[in-house]
């Protein structure tokens, strides 16, 4: 499949017309400023990719405000020859919402409304917030099974990047289970919206759209538990090392353990929780447990800074795990830092090891589903140096995915099989199917 042309200015505008007509003009826009904010999300996170920035440029920008609409525009743009990248709230790091081809930008955290609330599940239009799902589950006695660590981001948005999130030490990531049931468009002309369940609805989680857009979702629920967010700190990394994975298997099992080093905690948000110079030790623990790891802190020379309560203090926390600190790190020195996933338990046994890999390596660390995982940042010199150190991270037995780049990398068989039926002509955000693309780390081991 190849990336799709620029389409003819005459498709355009009679796309435009049409868009205009079906979903008014305020839900369509050509205007140049809407266009570019439509057309970024936080690559700029990634260095290796704000080299290569712009990536490309929407010509138009339409906001379907209910999911049977999602069909009917993704319906025309097919008719026209337009191509169609999907958007949720923008959230996404690495370039994987960026229009490539140009076309269609389909902005979809307009179509929002939560449809159902049932036992053990809730469906919802692909636009909507996470947390605005949170709260229709606990109003129900639920929580969300897999809670992001992008509280904001869109329901569609996460399923169809590349998140995992927190609620990952019981579960595991979010193709793992969270996602019962989907309502697909697919890029054949037909509005119709795709319903498929089960292992058939795993085909389009994490394919960035490139298979069809998901325009609405049903995803399981759990009890809602009574968490408490536990804030602790340690002298030195070591220390909130030394705990982490007991911390994870605490029972009932905690939502999140987070540790930073002492420089990245002193770039977090203020919060008298995080005193100067200390290690940051962070978890959200079910309020059965918090006792006990109490108990394990102290035990291991730490303290207890604060012990909270409240649904913000859960999304607060959240907001401070898997990328987000590396993220407030490279905002305390613009386009210094870059960063990889990382994951094993060497990030704990060998941790001088894995920092000495990248001049100024600092890990940000969480207790995950089976091992230990994390975003280890360094200070950026070149692509080269970031695939050398995959290299070297892979010999230290740590497992690496590098995401600084947008093409899709799972299951990317399988997606191609399936655009062949669901994408014939390749309009389904070109550019993120390229089954010879490795990325600009070329030759990095995964």
């Amino acid at each position: 499949m190849t990336l799709s042309t620029a389409p003819p200015p005459t498709a355009l505008a009679a796309l435009d017309a049409e868009l205009v007509a079906l979903l008014g003009a305020r839900n369509v826009s050509g205007d140049l400023r809407a266009r570019e904010r439509a057309s970024v999300d936080g690559a700029r996170m990634s260095p290796i990719i704000t080299e290569l920035l712009p990536l490309g440029v929407a010509d138009l920008v339409a906001w379907p405000t209910t999911a049977e609409d999602v069909g009917r525009v993704v319906a025309a743009a097919v008719r026209h020859g337009v191509p169609v990248t999907p958007r949720g709230k923008g959230t996404g790091n690495y370039g994987q919402a960026i229009p490539m081809a140009g076309g269609l930008v389909l902005d979809l955290s307009r179509a929002r409304a939560v449809v159902e609330v049932g036992d053990g599940w809730i469906t919802a239009e692909a636009g909507t917030p996470m947390v605005t799902l949170e709260r229709a589950a606990a109003e129900t006695g639920q929580q969300l099974w897999m809670y992001p660590s992008t509280a904001q981001s869109s329901l569609g948005g996460f399923l169809g990047g590349g998140s995992g999130g927190t609620g990952t030490i019981a579960h595991g990531s979010n193709d793992m289970g969270f996602v019962l049931a989907l309502d697909v468009v697919h890029a054949t002309g037909s509005a119709e919206l795709v319903h498929v369940e089960g292992d058939e609805a795993q085909r389009f989680v994490h394919n960035y759209g490139t298979a069809g857009i998901i325009a609405r979702a049903t995803v399981r629920l759990e009890p809602l538990q009574e968490w408490r967010g536990l804030y602790a700190s340690f002298p030195d990394f070591r220390g909130a090392l030394s705990v982490l994975r007991e911390l994870g298997r605490l029972e009932p099992l905690p939502r999140l353990v987070s540790a930073d080093t002492p420089e990245i905690t002193a770039t977090l948000p203020a919060d008298p929780a995080f005193p100067a110079g200390r290690s940051s030790l962070r978890m959200i623990a079910d309020v059965r447990s918090v006792e006990a790891a109490t108990a394990v802190i102290e035990g291991a020379g730490g303290r207890i800074e604060d012990v909270r309560d409240g649904a913000q203090v859960v999304l607060t926390l959240s907001m401070l795990s898997y990328n987000h600190p590396i993220e407030w790190l490279q905002k305390s020195r613009p386009g210094v830092y870059f960063h990889v996933e990382v994951s094993g338990d060497a990030l704990v046994e060998r941790i001088d090891d894995v920092h000495a890999v990248y001049e100024g390596g600092l890990l940000h660390v969480e207790a995950g589903h089976t091992v230990p995982i994390g975003m280890l940042a360094g200070v950026y010199r070149s692509p080269e140096q970031v695939r050398d150190g995959i290299r070297a991270l892979n010999a230290l037995g740590v497992g690496v995915h590098d995401p600084h780049q947008w093409n899709v990398d799972f299951e990317l068989g399988r997606t191609i099989e399936t655009a062949r039926t669901t994408d014939p002509l390749g309009l389904l955000n070109p550019g993120k199917l390229n089954p010879d693309y490795d990325g600009p780390t070329k030759g990095a081991i995964r």
